[in-house]
Parts: C-alpha cells; sequence; structure tokens
C-alpha cells in the first residue's frame, strides 16, 4: 500500500489498492485538471448510478475505477498518437496496466471500456465494468440519468472536482488534437463529427458524401423517385401538385420539422404541427397556387429560391406575390422548405 493516500480515496471511499491509487496519480500528473476532474467524477456517478439502477451488476470496483479513471488519457499529451483519442488512451491505459503486472484478462476490460466509452450500443453489451463505465462518463458530459444522483453527492463532488464547463471544455481538447492529424478525426467517428461542426461547410465528408464516391453508382431515394424533390426547383412542382390533390401529409413532407411558414400576410408559424394546420385550411378552402421560378442561387446543400406565385380560391381576388424560399438538402438526397415565406418582401 502506498505511504500517502490522497485524501480524495477516503472522502469518497475509492478503492484504495495501490494499483487505483498509481492510475490516479498517472492521470492526474498527465492530464488537464477539467479533464482529471471529469474522469473521477466519471467513476463516482458509475458507482452510484450502479447502485440506483444496476444492483445487480456484480462488478469489479476497482476495474471499474480503472476504466472510469484512465478513460480519457488518450486527451494528454503521453497518450496522443495517431489514432482517434478513445483508440489512444485504451492502448496507454493497458501499457500502464501491464507495467504494474495486471493479468491480461483485466487488463482487456479496461481496454475495452476506455476505447467504446463513446460507443452508445456497444460499451452496453459488453462487460459489466466497461457498460457501467459509459453509465458514468455519459452522465457527466451529456446529463444522462443525472437525476438519479444524489443533490449532496453532486454538490460534494463538484466541490473537490469543479466541472469547469466540462462538456464544452472536452470538445476542445477534441478537437485540439485533430489539427494536422487527420488519422485521429475519421469522418465517421466521434471526434470527426465534432470537428466537422467547426470546419468550413465540405471541408470533411460526412457518410452520405462519402456514400457518393464508392464508384458503385448508387443512388439516393430522391434519385429514383419522381415523389421526392432531387431538385430544390422540383419542390414547388411537388407543392402544386399535392395542394392540388388535397394531399395534406405530402404537403407537409415537403417542409423540414422546425421549417418556417408564412401562410398569409403577416403570419408566421414554425414547426410541423403548426405548418399542418396552415395547409389543412388551404386545402379546405379548395386553394390552387401556381409558382414560376424567378432566380435560384445554391451554395452546397442549401438554395434560395424566389418565384412568381398566384394563388386562387384563397380570397375573393386572385392573390400574387414574389415568394422567398430557403430550401436544404437531406442526407438522403431529398430537398425540403426550411423557410417558405410568399410575403417576405412585403
Amino acid at each position: 500500500m502506498s505511504n500517502r493516500i490522497p485524501d480524495p480515496f477516503i472522502d469518497f471511499a475509492l478503492p484504495a489498492t495501490d494499483l487505483a491509487v498509481s492510475a490516479y496519480s498517472f492521470a492526474q500528473s498527465a492530464e488537464t485538471p477539467v479533464v482529471f476532474a471529469h474522469s473521477v467524477r466519471s467513476y463516482l456517478y458509475a458507482r452510484e448510478l450502479a447502485a440506483r439502477l444496476h444492483p445487480d451488476a456484480g462488478y469489479d470496483d476497482e476495474l471499474l475505477f480503472l476504466s472510469c479513471v484512465l478513460h480519457d488519457i488518450g486527451l494528454s499529451e503521453l497518450g496522443n498518437g495517431d489514432q482517434r483519442f478513445e483508440v489512444d488512451g485504451a492502448d496507454t491505459a493497458a501499457s500502464f496496466l501491464r507495467e504494474h503486472g495486471v493479468a491480461e484478462q483485466r487488463v482487456r476490460i479496461v481496454w475495452d471500456a476506455v476505447a467504446l466509452h463513446t460507443s452508445d450500443g456497444i460499451a452496453g453489451r459488453r462487460e459489466p465494468e466497461v457498460a457501467l463505465a459509459q453509465v458514468g462518463i455519459s452522465a457527466d458530459v451529456l446529463g444522462r440519468n443525472r437525476e438519479q444522483l444524489p443533490v449532496e453527492l453532486v454538490e460534494r463532488v463538484h466541490a473537490v472536482y469543479p466541472r469547469a464547463d466540462l462538456s464544452f471544455a472536452l470538445t476542445e481538447e477534441i478537437l485540439a488534437q485533430t489539427h494536422g492529424k487527420p488519422s485521429k478525426a475519421s469522418p465517421v467517428s466521434f471526434p470527426g463529427l465534432l470537428l466537422r461542426a467547426r470546419l468550413p461547410y465540405g471541408e470533411i465528408p460526412d457518410w452520405h458524401d462519402l456514400m457518393g464516391v464508392t464508384g458503385w453508382g448508387d443512388r439516393p431515394p430522391a434519385a429514383r423517385t419522381s415523389e421526392l424533390a432531387g431538385t430544390p426547383e422540383e419542390l414547388a412542382e411537388l407543392f402544386e401538385k399535392r395542394l392540388a390533390a388535397g394531399d395534406l401529409d405530402g404537403l407537409v413532407e415537403l417542409y423540414e420539422p422546425a421549417a418556417v411558414l408564412a401562410p398569409a400576410p403577416g403570419t408566421v408559424v414554425a414547426g410541423a404541427d403548426a405548418i399542418r394546420e396552415s395547409l389543412r385550411d388551404y386545402i379546405a378552402a379548395g386553394a390552387r397556387v401556381s409558382l414560376s421560378l424567378r432566380q435560384i442561387h445554391t451554395a452546397g446543400d442549401i438554395a434560395l429560391l424566389s418565384s412568381d406565385a398566384t394563388v386562387t380560391r384563397l380570397a375573393s381576388q386572385p392573390l400574387t406575390t414574389t415568394t422567398t424560399e430557403v430550401a436544404r438538402k437531406q442526407p438522403d438526397g431529398r430537398w425540403l422548405y426550411a423557410v417558405d415565406h410568399p410575403f417576405f418582401g412585403e
């Protein structure tokens, strides 16, 4: 047993084995304070949530502690290799454990816990220590099951291991490693997802971009059926057709879930439910709309359109206007309205 056990091992009843104390000191010396604090909190929350939500888990407490306290060692300079940070961290944790004579079966469990801690649907199917480590990590980063944690425990933990805006700080640490190292942020990985949001549009491909360059000639659904808008211009044609047919569901499907629609001058609604009710009124009145494209400008997955529109049967006299629409290309290749404002310039 180490001569000096850090106070938190006593205050929070951490597993005070020589290996656990060494791992704690190793992570503390290698990681930034915000990442280290997160790692310890993850264990404390994993242990608490195990007792509350998974009382029959039957886990090894030392293994759970090692899995949590080392799970982000890949974000340290020591653990910063050429792989995604989770895998670099798993390799670094495994090397540390082997240097301390840990049996290979136990090393493998910690490796899995570290490598899979961002892999929803996989970690939960592995050993209890792997699954519970992700439970604690997710509670601290994403707030999952946060309501199950006693307020007094959270306050005690934060007093010793402050959050320091952990969720955003952790994101910055992950992104900091990706500069100049494309191998650390594959387009289909969690780090790649974070990086894509920070780079200019098109700088890093997404899954559907990769599908477009396989060379196999696979086509998205919008390219295979006339019932979907494969171009921004086709939205107007589909709107006219579905309105004339009284197809309310089909009309609503032309809009993104959080889209904005101006169904009448001075009226703006947002969201699928409100758009549905507005278009229901159009159908009930027997309204017809004709749209003639005036201009379109497309930038990547965004299109700005303007059309000459004539609306009949909605009022005593036909209504003419110049529309403004913003359409967005969806992952499946179809285009949908994000903003549909026939009266924007009035």
